[in-house]
């Protein structure tokens, strides 16, 4: 039987929770067992609890405690009869909703449940991350800035219509957001883009050296612990001007290989090929024009797929002709050097096309500036490198290492395994997926028309090239290869320790803080323990953890001499005091070991 009471009671409850609104209700018509006392609690609660003149729900009255309660005991009554199930149900959601609206009469707000995680394909950096990320930057940006680069920041979401139709059969994979105030807006994708947009903007900009390391944003099936995620960072250096054939397409080249060395990630191979090329292979061998962008999107894939694969994709999905087909097959799975450049200008039919001619000239002259750069054999000459972006127009690369390729493809599997199915939901994690590596974690090329397509003026033809590398996937290769306690998570070069004992002694807080301000001042990293007596033990701990390579202790029989130790910290020798040195020469004997140790 369902709990009653009284209807005066009923009205006693909601009267004190209604009193001061402009609502009214007829008390004999309410059931404070059913699920309308809970609604009207809920709706109310708030309102009660702001009203200051009224009494305030700041507890539960006796009369709603003893409705609690009765509801209780006849759940609790139902538990032994299965057959009462469905009424059981009932009474919970009716005791939650009091117990809910209750508790936001008395604190002014609701309980609120929620899941503590980030967004899938995004992730948080700390300690020893961040300072493997941080290298990374900061020896990008020392490349980029040797090169005679300025920086550049723009807005993290960009009009729509800017970023649509720019990114082929990609921008599918564009983050769009709200309307905002009458704009269209979407995350963006990239940071070449957005540059473009900038230069159509400042017309007195003829040409630049720019770089700009940013976030962009991706809804791309994310592999994490490969670096493929759907926000991450890219640090772009673009070329923007008119020069003389294939010189700032060198340089860019020459750029990436110096960067890509000094993060020492491992052998690498950076994939050349020319969008001209591209375009007289396919004119000749019989694509029609509609269809060169969605074929050249299929034979980019061919660094995941087989070529039956990509041939499959073309034929059944493209509708390209069979024959069309094959005869792609016969170039784009060539790769060389210069002897491969000297076979496609002994292709009669590719050399009388116009497009295919002029991107094996630009290819023979951009490979003797390469060669004078001295970084010819870090490039493969590859046709089957098509890069999907549409705003592409001469030189494409992109750089890969050995973590670039999927597991199972480094293996000599043909068509790889993977070691679960690949997960149909797109926002599945897909980094123990054997068909999915790194990829690539540089790439670029020349897009010389992309400007124009924002400006009417005459500058609008202005020419670009550049490329972008993916922090994300040089972070990856370099955590895999990189022992933890190998790498600091800060930089501090000094820990200064007081040690001492007895009830007079104070711990000499203020005396670490005079040497720490010294130190500062001097342009060194310093820290303290923030403890007012501090025991020996926990001092150097928190040196070891931090990995700092000198400790300046101060002993009180010393300090009161003038005197402190300089010690080196992780020596073998357990027994090593360090130095006694004179007070006013610390900064200068500090300075002289970082130096000796740099």
């Amino acid at each position: 039987m369902p709990v009653s009471i009284p209807n005066h009671t009923g009205k006693v409850i909601l009267g004190r929770l209604l009193r001061g609104s402009a609502v009214s209700f007829r008390a004999p018509q309410l059931n404070p067992t059913s699920a309308s006392v809970a609604v009207v609690l809920r709706r109310f609660s708030a309102s009660a609890c702001s009203d200051t003149t009224s009494n305030k729900m700041s507890a539960p009255s006796e009369e709603v405690k003893a409705q609690i309660t009765a509801l209780k005991n006849e759940i609790g009554a139902l538990k032994k009869d299965p057959s009462a199930a469905d009424r059981m149900k009932e009474l919970q959601a009716q005791l939650k909703e009091l117990n809910l609206s209750l508790a936001g009469a008395g604190n002014g707000k609701k309980e609120t449940k929620f899941t503590l995680k980030v967004p899938k394909g995004t992730k948080d950096y700390f300690g020893t991350d961040m300072a493997i990320r941080e290298k990374i930057f900061n020896t990008i940006t020392g490349v980029f800035k040797r090169h005679g680069a300025v920086t550049l920041d723009t807005p993290v979401f960009e009009l729509k219509e800017i970023l649509s139709g720019k990114y082929g059969e990609d921008s599918k994979l564009i983050y769009d957001l709200q309307d905002q105030g009458g704009e269209l807006c979407s995350l963006r994708y990239d940071l070449t883009v957005p540059f473009a947009r900038w230069l159509a903007m400042n017309n007195t900009v003829t040409n630049i050296k720019r770089y700009h390391i940013a976030k962009v944003y991706r809804r791309d099936q994310p592999a994490m612990n490969k670096g493929r995620m759907r926000e991450f960072y890219q640090c772009d250096f673009d070329i923007a001007g008119q020069f003389d054939p294939m010189v700032p397409d060198a340089e860019v080249l020459r750029i990436l290989v110096e960067v890509l060395t000094a993060l020492d990630i491992g052998k690498f191979t950076i994939k050349l090929n020319h969008r001209k090329i591209l375009d007289g292979m396919f004119e000749t061998c019989g694509v029609p024009a509609e269809k060169i962008r969605t074929i050249s999107s299929a034979v980019d894939k061919l660094d995941k797929m087989p070529w039956e694969d990509v041939k499959k994709e073309m034929v059944q999905e493209k509708g390209l002709d069979e024959a069309v087909a094959d005869r792609i097959g016969e170039y784009v799975q060539l790769k060389g050097g210069r002897d491969l450049l000297e076979r496609l200008q002994a292709d009669e039919k590719l050399q009388a096309n116009k497009s295919g001619a002029a991107g094996t000239a630009d290819m023979a002259l951009l490979m003797d500036y390469l060669e004078a750069f001295d970084i010819l054999d870090n490039v493969s000459f590859d046709l089957s490198l098509a890069r999907g972006l549409d705003y592409y127009t001469g030189v494409i690369y992109e750089a890969v290492t050995e973590a670039s390729a999927p597991p199972a493809a480094k293996q000599g599997v043909k068509k790889p395994a993977p070691k679960k199915a690949q997960p149909t939901d797109p926002d599945a994690d897909r980094s123990d997926d054997d068909t999915v590596g790194v990829g690539s974690v540089a790439a670029g090329g020349r897009y010389d028309e992309l400007v124009g397509m924002f400006s009417n003026s005459k500058k609008g033809g202005i020419p670009c090239v550049g490329v972008s590398i993916g922090v994300e996937r040089v972070f990856s290769i370099i955590k895999q290869r990189t022992e933890a306690a190998s790498v600091r998570s800060n930089e501090v070069d000094v820990y200064v320790m007081a040690f001492g004992g007895g009830k007079d002694w104070d711990g000499f807080v203020k005396e670490r803080m005079r040497v720490c301000k010294e130190l500062w001042d001097a342009g060194i990293k310093a820290e303290f323990l923030y403890k007012a007596k501090p025991k020996p033990r926990p001092q150097f701990e928190a040196a070891e953890k931090s990995g700092v390579p000198l400790a300046i202790i101060l002993g009180q029989e010393e300090y009161n001499n003038g005197q402190v130790r300089l010690k080196e910290l992780g020596l073998k020798e357990e027994s090593d005091e360090g130095a006694l040195i004179q007070r006013g020469d610390l900064v200068a004997e500090v300075k002289k070991l970082l130096e000796k140790s740099a």
